[in-house]
Formats: C-alpha cells, structure tokens, sequence
C-alpha cells in the first residue's frame, strides 16, 4: 500500500498567501536543503540515498531539512508499505521543479559573477575580497 502524506502545509500569511521570497530564504538558508533538491531532481528518493551522496549529513539534519521542504509543498514524502520496514520516499513535486528554477538561476548569476562577466555589487565584492583575505585566493 502507498500512502502519501496529507496535503503538504504551505507555511503562510494570514490571508493564507505563500510568501516565496521567505520560502527561498529559508530554503537556500539551510546548508544541506539546495543539495538535497538537487538529488531529488537527480532522482535520488530514498534518505539512504541522500545520505551516501552527502558526506557530513546527519540522518537528524536530513530528516529536518525534508520536513521543512515537505511543509512548504515543495518535495512529497511518500511511504510504501504498512510494517516495518516501509520504505520512503521524495519527490519533488511540480512547485518544486518551479522552485529549483530559482535554485538554477541563482547558480548561473554567481557563475557570470565568478566569470566577471557582470560585476557583483559594492557590498558583494567587499565580502568577496574579505573571504579571498581569508583564504589567500588572488584574483
């Protein structure tokens, strides 16, 4: 038997609008949640999967991080089975492919920024030269 979770809980506004801009904050925020769509947008399903793909993620973080992802609406946990073991799965779900386009115009933006195809903003550049400091990267 499959079971899929209740309709996922969108966290919103009082007049029950979805702030997406708090969405990706939260999201992006988060250091394991943009890898962990990314597997899941590679068809990784199973924590087990993600585990082994994340070095440095504990199954606690993982298990944090997918349940906010699932309250947003944004990956759908699945449960196959009645007794243990069941096995669970998640999928992004057709916001979700939305949502990682966000995710990949994020990334295409910093590589033009790496490119110095575009110039990054005054207080971008100076965190970028403070962090080059930090680590002795020359430009």
């Amino acid at each position: 038997m499959v079971r899929s979770d209740p309709v996922a809980r969108v966290e919103a506004e009082p007049n029950n609008e979805i702030q997406v801009a708090a969405m990706v904050e939260s999201v992006v925020g988060c250091k394991w949640s943009v890898r962990l769509l990314q597997l899941c947008a590679k068809d990784h399903r199973r924590p087990s999967a993600f585990l082994r793909a994340c070095s440095g993620l504990s199954a606690k973080v993982m298990n944090e991080r997918l349940h906010k992802m699932t309250r947003f609406g944004i990956v759908q946990r699945t449960v196959c089975g009645e007794k243990p073991p069941v096995e669970v799965e998640y999928r992004l779900t057709p916001f979700g492919y939305r949502f990682m386009t966000i995710l990949e115009e994020i990334r295409r933006l910093q590589e033009a920024v790496d490119r110095e195809a575009i110039s990054a903003p005054d207080a971008m550049q100076g965190e970028s030269n403070r962090a080059d400091n930090l680590t002795g990267r020359r430009r």
